[in-house]
């Protein structure tokens, strides 16, 4: 290791400046006056008792021919006034957190500190909106959904395997990314950057077996009207596979029910984090901290993270920290809404710090919380974060990137932002048990998956059903390559993904337009017609509505199969509020019940 010198000038009562010098020497030491003082680096996370079973340290250690690690073996103990500052100390932090801060930077904030506080000034929120992406653009619903979703001004994306048909069918300007789900090599990670949301229309070609018109008439009155066979890839391909495909790429961005485990220990689920103390020492204070694994501290006897230290403001310190080396990879957590921290509180007020950059003295988007005493839920939301550099806001920060988050930072401090206090400081020692750290989705929770499916997917194989009452989709199901069958499979494999989803099953499709009155159900037992405009409409309205989400359903229109639905272009039919019948949907309904045989009686 090249060996440094630091000199820092310490301003006289009258002074109003410092000066920090970096200079390449023989040795290590500090300056002040005429004095020297050495120390060798010691162990970065100090425990603060004799080892105990009980606690497991997490020390990250970086070996080097001249670098000793030494432990220190006594409690921590620290008074307010001066004391003697620990370079070792400052030289392990920062050689665990790979590099010392900017020279600049640093002389800057001692001006700063100097002189004085800037006013306080209103951050607006960052902006939370994102990408729907649709997929089987280029098909009958999809095609309507994409321009469903440009009449209402949202982003869109399309994933089509043909660009020259998709830009031909909808437009040179369209948002278009060239993918296969059946080949999970073509969905490339690049494709969904900014997708926090998801409308899938894709299905297995079905055709007549004796050709079509060149519009595809026949097609477009489904297959009541012709001898049908699948064009292409398999419904095991395209229904089943295609879907896990999907879904793998997709979750990242649009995000689970349940969350995404950031830290810590929830359930039987475990995810480590490198973190190390950053004290005060950095400022020249002499606060220390540490983090542990404490085995049995856990809200029900379990491990937890434990943050613990002691506090002091002497040498004009203040503040104990805990903060995770930067990520190999950024945290990509722009599906959710904010960082949720299970811990037990001590009536005090901390601070959560988030990076983005993974420069050692980035701005930190940081939010205070108050504890209570206990254990407790905190939900910090990303919205409310503000861009802070030094303890002042930065009014010019970029935006909040949850998708590139590279570090996080719990800290207790003396200092808020912008020269407040924090209310709850006191000197001495303190704990905050930390079990884990998640992202959420806020409540109420909406769909982020939206699935067109079909009318009959449980029928086939359904006990007693008479099949020659049922539509040709049923019936044809085997010759078909068990369309219905793996249409369900795939069903299935949204509803485990933990996606927050809607899953529509039209009965047969028509290229009648929009506006008849409409029956939703559930439990897999209507026949009928719907118009693709009105699936399509259907799509868009479930993303914004909670009573779609884990839900689903048929539809279809009240105007029978016999007679055709026009409308009058001067006189349309008025635009639907689809949440009326969104609302009358039950959870769980899926009719797989029906699949289950009824127990003979004994």
């Amino acid at each position: 290791m090249d060996s440094c010198y630091f000199a820092v000038t310490k301003p006289s009562s009258s002074s109003s400046s410092a000066i920090l010098n970096f200079q390449g020497v023989s040795s290590v030491g500090v300056r002040s006056s005429q004095k020297s003082l050495r120390a060798a680096p010691s162990q970065l996370c100090w425990p603060l008792s004799r080892p105990n079973k009980k606690y497991q340290n997490f020390v990250y250690r970086r070996t080097s021919q001249n670098l000793s690690f030494k432990t220190f073996k006594g409690p921590i103990l620290a008074e307010a006034g001066k004391q003697g500052w620990d370079l070792g100390r400052f030289i392990e932090t920062l050689y665990f957190f790979n590099g010392p801060p900017s020279p600049a930077k640093f002389f800057e904030s001692l001006i700063e500190k100097l002189t004085g506080p800037s006013p306080s000034t209103p951050v607006n929120s960052m902006d939370s909106s994102g990408i729907t992406l649709v997929t089987g653009a280029t098909g009958g619903v999809g095609r309507r959904v994409v321009d469903v979703l440009r009449n209402k001004r949202l982003p869109v994306r399309i994933l089509v395997r043909n660009e020259e048909k998709a830009r031909r069918m909808l437009g040179a300007d369209v948002d278009l990314v060239v993918g296969d789900v059946t080949k999970s090599s073509t969905l490339l990670p690049e494709y969904f950057k900014g997708v926090t949301s998801v409308i899938n229309a894709v299905s297995v070609i079905v055709g007549p077996k004796e050709g079509d018109t060149p519009d595809r008439a026949k097609y477009s009155q489904g297959i009541k009207f012709f001898e049908p066979e699948i064009k292409g890839d398999s419904p095991e391909m395209v229904e089943y596979i295609g879907m896990k495909n999907l879904i793998n790429v997709v979750k990242e961005n649009v995000g689970l029910c349940t969350g995404k485990l950031v830290f810590g220990y929830e359930g039987n689920s475990f995810k480590e984090l490198p973190w190390g103390a950053l004290d005060d020492v950095v400022m020249g204070g002499v606060s220390q901290s540490t983090f542990q694994i404490d085995l049995t501290g856990g809200e029900n006897g379990g491990p937890t993270g434990l943050f613990k230290g002691v506090v002091t403001t002497a040498n004009n310190g203040g503040f104990a920290s805990i903060r995770t080396k930067n990520f190999f990879e950024p945290e990509n957590l722009s599906a959710y809404d904010g960082l949720e921290l299970r811990l037990k509180g001590d009536g005090r007020r901390y601070k959560l710090i988030v990076r983005i950059s993974r420069d050692w003295d980035a701005v930190g988007y940081t939010l205070s919380f108050d504890s209570v005493e206990g254990w407790q839920s905190v939900r910090l939301p990303f919205s409310s974060l503000r861009p802070i550099f030094r303890a002042r806001t930065v009014l010019d920060a970029p935006p909040f990137d949850p998708s590139q988050i590279m570090s996080l930072q719990l800290m207790f401090s003396k200092f808020e932002s912008d020269g407040k206090l924090n209310p709850t400081f006191k000197e001495g020692p303190f704990e905050l048990p930390v079990s884990c750290i998640r992202a959420y989705l806020k409540d109420t929770i909406t769909p982020r998956f939206i699935h067109v499916s079909s009318a009959g997917v449980t029928r086939p194989e359904r006990p007693g059903i008479d099949l020659s009452k049922q539509p040709p989709a049923v019936r044809l199901n085997k010759e078909l390559g068990f369309i219905l069958t793996f249409k369900l499979k795939g069903e299935d494999e949204i509803r485990e993904s933990g996606i927050p989803y809607t899953i529509i099953r039209p009965c047969a499709l028509t290229e009648e337009p929009a506006g008849a009155d409409l029956i939703f159900d559930q439990g897999d037992n209507i026949t009928g017609k719907i118009s693709r405009e009105e699936v399509a409409r259907i799509c868009v309205a479930a993303l914004k509505s909670p009573y779609a989400c884990d839900k689903t359903f048929e539809v279809k229109s009240v105007i029978p199969f016999s007679e055709p639905f026009t409308v009058d272009p001067e006189n349309p039919p008025p635009e639907k509020d689809y949440n009326e019948y969104f609302k009358t949907l039950k959870d769980g309904i899926t009719g797989k019940e029906s699949l289950e045989k009824t127990p003979i009686p004994v």
